[in-house]
């Protein structure tokens, strides 16, 4: 009798996206048990982790989780992020990587069977589309337990799947911490003064959300 085959997976996450999500939700991502609970149920055949690093800063706080995830069954990709002042007067930071993201999903399809995204952004609905067409699998994760939800309606349509981060942070979860706000301000924010993230918050600012 023939053996069951072993379905081959890659998981694709936007750091902030998730970062965002899970803080939102109240609690904080083990990505180590992150990697153990895929690897219990497929052949996880990579792990991307795409993140934004500020390159006016002489040591970025986002450096040693990055480090981590490297040494760590993570590939990890990184771009600059753009740092600007919006018409409050606010400092912004924006790094979108849907594209590095989109090129690495096309490159590792032909060898899988399923792709796994973190990610709730709209722009990725066409990224879904094309995957699907070359008859692989796509499951998206992030969440409609917030007020507004963080997944755009278009790309949660578009997966064959869609997993709730919430129902997921059981089997991922390093700790929990207090519910976020939507629109954070910390209190050197308020004053003016500059803020810095930690390597756990990579942005201080709420991602752009999806469309």
């Amino acid at each position: 009798m023939q053996s069951e085959r072993i379905e081959r997976i890659a998981v694709f996450i936007d750091g902030a996206n998730l970062y965002a999500a899970s803080r939102t939700l109240g609690f904080d991502v083990d990505y180590k048990n992150l990697l153990a609970h895929f690897r219990q149920r497929s052949y996880l055949v990579r792990a991307y982790y795409y993140t934004a690093l500020l390159e006016t800063e002489e040591y970025s706080p986002l450096r040693p989780l990055v480090d981590w995830l490297g040494y760590n069954g993570y590939s990890v990709v990184t771009k600059p992020a753009k740092e600007f002042t919006d018409a409050t007067g606010r400092r912004r930071v924006k790094g979108s990587v849907d594209i590095e993201m989109a090129v690495d999903v096309l490159d590792l399809t032909p060898s899988l069977d399923h792709v796994v995204i973190f990610s709730g952004d709209g722009d990725l609905r066409r990224l879904v589309e094309s995957v699907q067409r070359r008859g692989v699998r796509v499951t998206v994760i992030s969440t409609i337990r917030t007020q507004p939800a963080m997944i755009a309606d278009d790309l949660r349509r578009q997966a064959d799947a869609f997993i709730d981060l919430a129902d997921l942070a059981e089997h991922i979860t390093r700790r929990q911490v207090e519910p976020r706000s939507r629109t954070p301000m910390a209190p050197a924010a308020r004053t003016g003064a500059p803020v810095r993230a930690t390597p756990a918050d990579p942005f201080r600012e709420t991602p752009d959300l999806p469309e």
